[in-house]
């Protein structure tokens, strides 16, 4: 009786409308006939495991969830400041960062929103990944109309429900990989709104922009299954600058190769935060975000990923402590604005303060 009682509450819990569609029909057809689907999953370029050599399970399970894990989460609020995005010139390339990976970007006079998260949680069970205090700033009703809406990859830190349902009246068009699309459209989003690509393929959008859709080294998956639908990085070309989305990722040979392609890159927006030794192919290392950036022929670099959710085991701070202590010997120009802040990506002798530096 018992396991039956859990079978059932399980089966209830994998119905939520929350946890999306899995691929079928000519969308299933055509994620079959990408070379990087294979033995019904996609595949990174490069062999990897979820789980580094020399790492466990227990391990993990133990750094994470039992032992104390000091200054885990901050104990003052996260500063913030609230730019009035519906004011914004648009035609000023910009960038307003939202914490985790979630950011809005001005480019070419067109208005882009990057991985939206703004239901205070990064899990499909409530109350278990919360925000941390002063990231919950901006709502949906503080964005504009939003020409389009790019989607890395499926997992819930990037990919959130609520959001996304609440965004339905305002994006134009949604630019994801191939199956992620199943998602919007249980979730009510016509689907001429959606745009699904593999990996290598490129196309145009309004104001000049090219959008060229590249390899990650990371996973996907919102159920018991995994891989079913495919993680990605951009590049998008403007007639003035060229910026790199690279969602989540470990560090691989896609960075030199995408370099060779289109740099130098302007901004190379990079996953640096929530890391563990464990995982570090699936996610950078803060050192492992300036071999990417080198790679890639980066000018600037942006790191995101951190300062918003306990995904990991290290402090809440330390993502940033890091990557600017690493990069005095690197000198690549380094972003690291509030949330909120208002960045000019046209202005490259803008100062950005250490803004994590005294609070608790």
């Amino acid at each position: 009786m018992l396991l039956a009682g859990f079978l059932l509450v399980g089966a209830l819990f994998l119905r939520q409308e929350k946890l999306g569609a899995r691929p079928r029909g000519k969308r299933l057809d055509r994620i079959r006939r990408s070379p990087h689907y294979r033995d019904g999953k996609f595949r990174n370029l490069t062999e990897t495991p979820l789980l580094s050599e020399g790492h466990g399970w227990g391990d993990v399970l133990y750094r994470n969830y039992l032992k104390a894990k000091p200054r885990h989460h901050p104990t003052d609020p996260i500063p913030s400041v609230k730019t009035d995005l519906l004011r914004l010139p648009t035609e000023v390339d910009t960038l307003v960062w939202f914490g985790h990976s979630s950011y809005f970007l001005q480019l070419a006079g067109r208005r882009i929103l990057v991985d939206p998260v703004f239901s205070g949680n990064a899990s499909p069970l409530p109350g278990t990944l919360k925000a941390f205090p002063g990231t919950d700033v901006y709502t949906v009703a503080d964005l504009p109309p939003i020409d389009y809406l790019f989607i890395s990859h499926d997992h819930y830190d990037h990919l959130d429900y609520a959001t996304i349902v609440g965004l339905r009246d305002k994006v134009g068009t949604v630019i994801c990989g191939l199956g992620v699309g199943s998602h919007f459209e249980r979730w009510g989003y016509p689907a001429d709104k959606i745009v699904e690509k593999d990996w290598y393929e490129e196309f145009n959008l309004a104001g000049g922009i090219t959008v060229h859709v590249e390899p990650a080294r990371h996973f996907s998956g919102r159920g018991i299954s995994s891989a079913n639908t495919l993680w990605a990085s951009y590049v998008l070309q403007t007639p003035a600058r060229t910026v790199y989305l690279g969602g989540d990722s470990g560090y691989d040979r896609h960075y030199s190769e995408i370099g060779r392609k289109y740099g130098p890159i302007d901004l190379a927006i990079l996953d640096n935060g929530q890391y563990d030794e464990a995982w570090r192919e699936v996610h950078h290392l803060p050192e492992d975000v300036l071999l990417a950036a080198r790679d890639l022929q980066a000018r600037s670099i942006f790191p995101v990923h951190s300062s918003k959710f306990p995904l990991a085991a290290h402090a809440w701070d330390e993502p940033l402590r890091r990557i600017t202590e690493l990069n005095e010997a690197s000198n690549f120009h380094l972003l690291t604005p509030m949330i909120g802040q208002r960045v000019d990506l046209g202005d490259g002798a803008q100062v950005q303060t250490h803004w994590w530096e005294g609070v608790a």
